[in-house]
């Protein structure tokens, strides 16, 4: 058994929000965990387990939102965590420890740093919110932000967005799918991209109601 199959035997036994808070901290940092296998089944659980942990209320959305709360705030610990390391250590030895033995064991490399740090760099402070909804590269965009000390307010605000945004559709994904796992992971990447491109007319339909209103002046 492997070692997120241990922690995921692990949370199903002790779910609450403590260990929401906890395993999404340490999804969103260069540890390596996915959020499918910690959001989605809290979701279903409170509809399902008037016992669980999780139910503080008796308004199933309630529970729901509040799941996609503290989801969000251990998304954005664990971003910090990677924005301050990032800070101390410099651009030298993050790359030196990506590549490193512990980096690999990690699955990190100097190509995946230089990836995110690439994806920084062209779309700006932005990045860190679109980011977080992009496989590959929501754990790492914390990275390059630190680097570039990226203002910390708005880096905390972007990432608290995408952040709010990817959980709710996990959360959403689990009452659908009814905690089937194997549903979640199928259509998670699916949805990101649904995401983003909604994302994308929202922004065109934006410019293209500017330059009208611009001519129109």
């Amino acid at each position: 058994m492997s070692l997120v199959s241990d922690i995921t035997a692990w949370y199903s036994a002790h779910m609450s929000y403590w260990s929401i808070g906890g395993l999404m901290a340490v999804e969103s940092s260069f540890i390596p965990f996915p959020s499918e296998v910690v959001v989605p089944p809290a979701a279903y659980v409170v509809g399902v387990d008037s016992a669980s942990a999780l139910c503080v209320s008796e308004h199933y959305w309630v529970n729901v939102a509040l799941i996609i709360l503290v989801a969000s705030l251990g998304a954005i610990l664990g971003a910090v965590i990677n924005y301050a390391l990032s800070v101390w250590l410099g651009r030298p030895i993050i790359y030196k420890f990506a590549d490193s033995r512990l980096g690999h064991m990690l699955l990190l490399s100097s190509e995946k740093i230089q990836r995110a740090e690439a994806y920084f760099n062209e779309h700006g402070k932005v990045s860190t919110f679109v980011g977080r909804l992009i496989p590959g590269i929501r754990q790492l965009i914390s990275i390059p932000a630190g680097l570039a000390r990226m203002n910390f307010g708005a880096f905390l605000g972007y990432t608290f967005l995408g952040a709010s945004i990817w959980n709710t559709v996990l959360a959403l994904l689990g009452v659908v799918a009814k905690g089937n796992q194997d549903l979640i992971e199928q259509y998670s990447h699916e949805l990101s991209i649904g995401i983003l491109a909604v994302l994308a007319l929202v922004v065109i339909w934006f410019i293209v109601k500017y330059i009208l209103k611009s001519k129109k002046a």
